[in-house]
């Protein structure tokens, strides 16, 4: 396939990490993980404590944390596979602050989650506003496509390769 597919991922549990591994290794495509500059601990992922990190940051949308290491060659990719575990129906605002940190202008970019009960709800309405030119495809959870034939099977029905 396309060696200039990207799939950049943010997995705070290690689920979305294994998600994005599978996808980048059966496409053949670059692998990056978005890290925080402040890791988070099991704490801060206490949705239950309206006081913990992410529900800080769930709360204030507007919520940009700092990522730890910034992709130097992005422009060399025209497909952007994003990856994140779906909070409070969309996705992280780390997600945000990632796409707002490059020029996807004239990129195709294809969310993707994992989720423990949920579907994307509102995540493109959220994304689409952080990557102005860009292409954005419906997102798909992923928990379901564990075999390859019905990663395939979804990978086809993007229509994305020539």
């Amino acid at each position: 396939m396309n060696k200039n597919i990207l799939v950049a991922y943010f997995s705070a549990s290690g689920v979305t990490a294994k998600a994005a591994k599978n996808l980048a290794d059966n496409i053949e495509a670059e692998l990056y993980e978005i890290k925080p500059a402040i890791p988070y601990t099991k704490a801060d992922l206490n949705w239950m404590d309206k006081k913990s990190r992410s529900s800080i940051e769930m709360n204030d949308l507007s919520s940009r944390p700092d990522i730890a290491e910034k992709l130097s060659d992005i422009e060399k990719y025209d497909i952007i596979f994003i990856g994140f575990p779906i909070w409070w129906y969309v996705a992280p605002t780390i997600i945000n602050t990632f796409l707002e940190s490059y020029d996807f202008s004239g990129k195709t970019i294809i969310p993707f989650a994992t989720s423990g009960g949920s579907g994307m709800g509102e995540t493109n309405v959220k994304l689409k506003p952080s990557c102005p030119g860009a292409v954005l495809l419906q997102g798909r959870i992923l928990n379901d496509l564990r075999s390859k034939a019905a990663l395939d099977s979804w990978l086809q029905s993007l229509n994305i390769y020539k």
